[in-house]
Protein backbone atom coordinates (compact mmCIF):
# COMPACT_ATOMS: atom_id res chain seq x y z
CA UNK A 1 0.00 0.00 0.00
CA UNK A 2 1.63 3.22 -1.20
CA UNK A 3 0.66 6.83 -0.60
CA UNK A 4 1.06 8.30 -4.08
CA UNK A 5 1.47 12.06 -3.77
CA UNK A 6 5.19 12.49 -4.25
CA UNK A 7 4.86 16.05 -5.57
CA UNK A 8 3.61 17.04 -2.09
CA UNK A 9 5.94 14.69 -0.18
CA UNK A 10 2.95 12.35 0.23
CA UNK A 11 1.19 14.79 2.56
CA UNK A 12 -2.19 13.68 3.85
CA UNK A 13 -5.16 15.52 2.37
CA UNK A 14 -8.82 14.51 2.45
CA UNK A 15 -8.60 12.44 -0.76
CA UNK A 16 -5.53 10.51 0.38
CA UNK A 17 -7.12 9.73 3.74
CA UNK A 18 -10.32 8.45 2.12
CA UNK A 19 -8.26 6.26 -0.22
CA UNK A 20 -6.24 4.88 2.69
CA UNK A 21 -9.36 4.10 4.69
CA UNK A 22 -10.95 2.32 1.71
CA UNK A 23 -7.77 0.36 1.01
CA UNK A 24 -7.50 -0.79 4.61
CA UNK A 25 -11.11 -1.98 4.56
CA UNK A 26 -10.45 -4.01 1.39
CA UNK A 27 -7.29 -5.50 2.88
CA UNK A 28 -9.16 -6.43 6.03
CA UNK A 29 -11.70 -8.41 4.02
CA UNK A 30 -9.18 -10.03 1.66
CA UNK A 31 -8.32 -13.40 3.14
CA UNK A 32 -5.40 -13.84 0.73
CA UNK A 33 -3.56 -10.92 2.37
CA UNK A 34 -1.64 -11.86 5.51
CA UNK A 35 0.61 -8.83 6.00
CA UNK A 36 0.50 -5.21 4.84
CA UNK A 37 3.35 -2.87 3.92
CA UNK A 38 2.67 0.87 4.03
CA UNK A 39 5.08 3.31 2.38
CA UNK A 40 5.24 6.55 0.42
CA UNK A 41 5.88 7.18 -3.24
CA UNK A 42 9.38 8.24 -4.26
CA UNK A 43 12.54 8.39 -2.21
CA UNK A 44 12.05 11.60 -0.23
CA UNK A 45 9.11 11.00 2.08
CA UNK A 46 7.05 8.35 3.80
CA UNK A 47 4.34 10.87 4.70
CA UNK A 48 5.56 14.39 5.44
CA UNK A 49 2.52 15.32 7.52
CA UNK A 50 -0.87 16.79 6.77
CA UNK A 51 -1.71 19.19 3.95
CA UNK A 52 -0.73 22.44 5.70
CA UNK A 53 -2.64 24.85 3.39
CA UNK A 54 -5.86 23.27 4.71
CA UNK A 55 -5.00 24.71 8.14
CA UNK A 56 -4.84 28.38 7.18
CA UNK A 57 -8.54 29.24 7.35
CA UNK A 58 -9.59 26.29 9.51
CA UNK A 59 -11.23 26.87 12.87
CA UNK A 60 -11.97 24.43 15.71
CA UNK A 61 -14.83 22.75 13.83
CA UNK A 62 -12.71 22.17 10.74
CA UNK A 63 -9.83 20.98 12.93
CA UNK A 64 -12.08 18.29 14.38
CA UNK A 65 -12.94 17.13 10.87
CA UNK A 66 -9.27 17.02 9.84
CA UNK A 67 -8.24 15.11 12.95
CA UNK A 68 -11.24 12.81 12.58
CA UNK A 69 -10.14 11.78 9.09
CA UNK A 70 -6.65 10.91 10.31
CA UNK A 71 -8.06 9.09 13.34
CA UNK A 72 -10.27 6.90 11.14
CA UNK A 73 -7.23 5.75 9.17
CA UNK A 74 -5.22 5.15 12.34
CA UNK A 75 -8.12 3.25 13.92
CA UNK A 76 -8.39 1.10 10.78
CA UNK A 77 -4.68 0.23 11.04
CA UNK A 78 -5.06 -0.70 14.71
CA UNK A 79 -8.21 -2.78 14.07
CA UNK A 80 -6.82 -4.56 10.99
CA UNK A 81 -6.46 -8.23 12.02
CA UNK A 82 -3.19 -8.42 10.10
CA UNK A 83 0.23 -6.94 10.86
CA UNK A 84 0.96 -3.57 9.27
CA UNK A 85 4.57 -2.57 8.66
CA UNK A 86 5.46 1.08 8.06
CA UNK A 87 8.30 1.22 5.52
CA UNK A 88 9.71 4.68 6.21
CA UNK A 89 11.60 5.82 3.14
CA UNK A 90 12.18 9.49 4.05
CA UNK A 91 10.44 12.31 5.91
CA UNK A 92 7.98 11.02 8.51
CA UNK A 93 6.43 14.06 10.15
CA UNK A 94 3.22 15.11 11.87
CA UNK A 95 0.25 13.06 10.76
CA UNK A 96 2.59 10.77 8.84
CA UNK A 97 4.51 10.02 12.02
CA UNK A 98 1.21 9.38 13.80
CA UNK A 99 0.24 6.88 11.09
CA UNK A 100 3.61 5.16 11.41
CA UNK A 101 3.29 4.99 15.19
CA UNK A 102 -0.04 3.18 14.79
CA UNK A 103 1.56 0.46 12.65
CA UNK A 104 2.67 -2.78 14.27
CA UNK A 105 6.28 -2.48 13.11
CA UNK A 106 8.40 0.24 11.58
CA UNK A 107 11.52 -0.17 9.48
CA UNK A 108 13.34 2.76 7.91
CA UNK A 109 16.08 3.87 5.58
CA UNK A 110 19.09 5.44 7.26
CA UNK A 111 18.22 8.84 5.79
CA UNK A 112 14.71 8.94 7.30
CA UNK A 113 13.70 11.66 9.73
CA UNK A 114 10.91 11.62 12.29
CA UNK A 115 9.13 14.46 14.02
CA UNK A 116 6.05 16.17 15.40
CA UNK A 117 6.55 19.75 14.14
CA UNK A 118 3.01 20.98 14.83
CA UNK A 119 4.06 23.29 17.67
CA UNK A 120 5.99 25.36 15.11
CA UNK A 121 2.65 26.07 13.39
CA UNK A 122 1.02 27.26 16.59
CA UNK A 123 -0.87 24.01 17.07
CA UNK A 124 -0.16 20.51 18.43
CA UNK A 125 -0.53 16.87 17.32
CA UNK A 126 -4.13 15.71 17.04
CA UNK A 127 -3.93 12.15 15.73
CA UNK A 128 -2.68 10.35 18.81
CA UNK A 129 0.96 11.27 18.34
CA UNK A 130 1.58 12.44 21.89
CA UNK A 131 -0.09 9.32 23.26
CA UNK A 132 1.59 6.65 21.15
CA UNK A 133 5.00 8.33 21.19
CA UNK A 134 4.87 8.51 24.99
CA UNK A 135 3.98 4.82 25.22
CA UNK A 136 6.62 3.70 22.74
CA UNK A 137 9.56 5.95 23.61
CA UNK A 138 8.70 7.38 27.03
CA UNK A 139 7.60 10.75 28.32
CA UNK A 140 10.98 12.45 28.07
CA UNK A 141 11.41 11.70 24.37
CA UNK A 142 7.78 12.57 23.59
CA UNK A 143 8.01 15.90 25.41
CA UNK A 144 11.28 16.85 23.74
CA UNK A 145 10.00 16.05 20.25
CA UNK A 146 6.52 17.52 20.64
CA UNK A 147 7.50 20.63 22.61
CA UNK A 148 10.46 21.63 20.43
CA UNK A 149 9.04 20.37 17.15
CA UNK A 150 12.53 19.18 16.25
CA UNK A 151 13.02 16.08 14.15
CA UNK A 152 15.25 13.14 14.99
CA UNK A 153 17.35 10.94 12.74
CA UNK A 154 16.56 7.35 11.86
CA UNK A 155 19.45 6.28 14.07
CA UNK A 156 17.99 8.08 17.08
CA UNK A 157 14.56 6.63 16.33
CA UNK A 158 16.14 3.20 16.30
CA UNK A 159 17.86 3.87 19.62
CA UNK A 160 14.54 4.98 21.12
CA UNK A 161 12.87 1.75 19.98
CA UNK A 162 10.60 3.50 17.48
CA UNK A 163 12.15 1.67 14.52
CA UNK A 164 12.87 -2.06 14.42
CA UNK A 165 15.65 -1.95 11.83
CA UNK A 166 17.58 0.42 9.54
CA UNK A 167 18.53 -0.17 5.92
CA UNK A 168 20.06 1.56 2.95
CA UNK A 169 17.48 3.49 0.94
CA UNK A 170 15.86 2.24 -2.25
CA UNK A 171 15.92 -1.44 -3.14
CA UNK A 172 17.64 -2.50 0.07
CA UNK A 173 14.81 -1.04 2.17
CA UNK A 174 12.09 -2.61 0.03
CA UNK A 175 13.90 -5.95 -0.03
CA UNK A 176 13.99 -5.90 3.77
CA UNK A 177 10.32 -4.96 3.86
CA UNK A 178 9.34 -7.80 1.54
CA UNK A 179 11.43 -10.27 3.54
CA UNK A 180 9.71 -9.18 6.76
CA UNK A 181 6.27 -9.33 5.13
CA UNK A 182 7.07 -12.81 3.85
CA UNK A 183 7.99 -13.99 7.33
CA UNK A 184 4.79 -12.53 8.79
CA UNK A 185 2.71 -14.07 6.01
CA UNK A 186 3.91 -17.54 7.03
CA UNK A 187 2.59 -17.15 10.57
CA UNK A 188 -0.83 -18.56 11.58
CA UNK A 189 -3.34 -15.80 10.71
CA UNK A 190 -5.78 -16.38 13.57
CA UNK A 191 -3.07 -16.55 16.22
CA UNK A 192 -1.38 -13.48 14.71
CA UNK A 193 -4.63 -11.51 14.82
CA UNK A 194 -5.18 -12.53 18.43
CA UNK A 195 -1.59 -11.59 19.25
CA UNK A 196 -1.98 -8.16 17.65
CA UNK A 197 -5.13 -7.56 19.67
CA UNK A 198 -3.49 -8.69 22.92
CA UNK A 199 -0.50 -6.44 22.34
CA UNK A 200 -2.79 -3.47 21.71
CA UNK A 201 -4.68 -4.16 24.93
CA UNK A 202 -1.37 -4.51 26.76
CA UNK A 203 -0.44 -1.00 25.61
CA UNK A 204 -3.74 0.53 26.73
CA UNK A 205 -5.06 -1.39 29.73
CA UNK A 206 -4.00 -2.14 33.28
CA UNK A 207 -1.91 -5.25 33.89
CA UNK A 208 -4.72 -7.52 35.09
CA UNK A 209 -7.06 -6.57 32.25
CA UNK A 210 -4.27 -7.13 29.72
CA UNK A 211 -3.35 -10.51 31.25
CA UNK A 212 -6.97 -11.65 31.15
CA UNK A 213 -7.22 -10.62 27.49
CA UNK A 214 -4.03 -12.51 26.72
CA UNK A 215 -5.35 -15.61 28.51
CA UNK A 216 -8.57 -15.59 26.46
CA UNK A 217 -6.67 -15.06 23.21
CA UNK A 218 -4.29 -17.89 24.13
CA UNK A 219 -7.22 -20.24 24.76
CA UNK A 220 -8.95 -19.27 21.52
CA UNK A 221 -5.87 -20.31 19.54
CA UNK A 222 -6.38 -23.87 20.81
CA UNK A 223 -9.65 -24.07 18.85
CA UNK A 224 -7.89 -23.73 15.49
CA UNK A 225 -6.65 -26.23 12.96
CA UNK A 226 -3.50 -24.13 12.74
CA UNK A 227 -2.68 -25.00 16.35
CA UNK A 228 -2.81 -28.71 15.53
CA UNK A 229 -0.72 -28.11 12.40
CA UNK A 230 1.88 -26.10 14.31
CA UNK A 231 2.25 -28.63 17.10
CA UNK A 232 2.25 -31.57 14.69
CA UNK A 233 4.90 -29.92 12.53
CA UNK A 234 7.08 -29.32 15.58
CA UNK A 235 6.80 -32.95 16.69
CA UNK A 236 7.40 -34.21 13.16
CA UNK A 237 10.38 -31.86 12.69
CA UNK A 238 8.98 -30.14 9.59
CA UNK A 239 7.87 -26.63 8.66
CA UNK A 240 4.20 -25.91 9.40
CA UNK A 241 1.77 -24.79 6.70
CA UNK A 242 -0.82 -22.52 8.27
CA UNK A 243 -4.14 -21.95 6.50
CA UNK A 244 -5.96 -19.56 8.80
CA UNK A 245 -8.43 -22.14 10.04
Amino acid sequence: MTVRRANALNALNADVLVQLEDALERLSNDQTVRAVLLTGEGDKAFIAGADIPEFLEAGPAEALLIAGRIKRVIDAIVRLPKPVVAVVNGYCFGGGFEVALACDLRIACKQAQFGLPEIKLGIMPGGGGTVRLTKLAGGSVARMMAMTGDSISAERAHQFGLVASLHESGEALMDAAMLLAGRLALQPPIALAQLKSALQIAADADTETACQAELKAFALCFSTADKREGVSAFLEKRKPVFKGA
